[in-house]
């Protein structure tokens, strides 16, 4: 997936996500994509190019690292729990969206029930 695209492609995937909001705390090189005030995506050029930041859990960062070159550790976040999606590889489309979706379901799993804007446990499992 180009440069550009990916990361506009993440960026519009996290609007569609019920609660998501889009702030700037880091300055407007950064754009963190936040669910109840908890990041669960960032992105940046800062780095020299477009690249996305997301949670994931421990044994599937592993596992998408060792299956794709332009999934990396997390940029400044904890390794273990975050990746860094670079662009231009063999990424497609639908897999963005799940990696966007899943880093947003994996941080509404940490909140308290009644700040669940969805029930994580069955979002998005009857899409597509």
């Amino acid at each position: 997936m180009k440069a550009d695209t990916m990361q506009e492609h993440a960026r519009a995937r996290a609007t569609e996500l019920p609660g998501a909001d889009l702030v700037q705390p880091f300055g407007p090189d950064w754009d963190v994509f936040k669910v109840r005030g908890k990041a669960f995506m960032l992105t940046t050029e800062i780095t020299g190019e477009p690249i996305v930041v997301l949670k994931a859990a421990p044994e599937d960062a592993k596992a998408l690292r060792e299956q794709h070159d332009d999934i990396t550790p997390g940029y400044h976040m904890n390794k273990k729990h975050w990746i860094t999606v670079h662009p231009g590889g063999d990424l497609s489309a639908p897999l963005v969206d799940d990696l966007v979706t899943e880093s947003y379901l994996l941080v509404v799993e940490g909140l308290p029930h009644v700040r669940r804007p969805v029930d994580p446990t069955t979002f998005g499992r009857h899409e597509r």
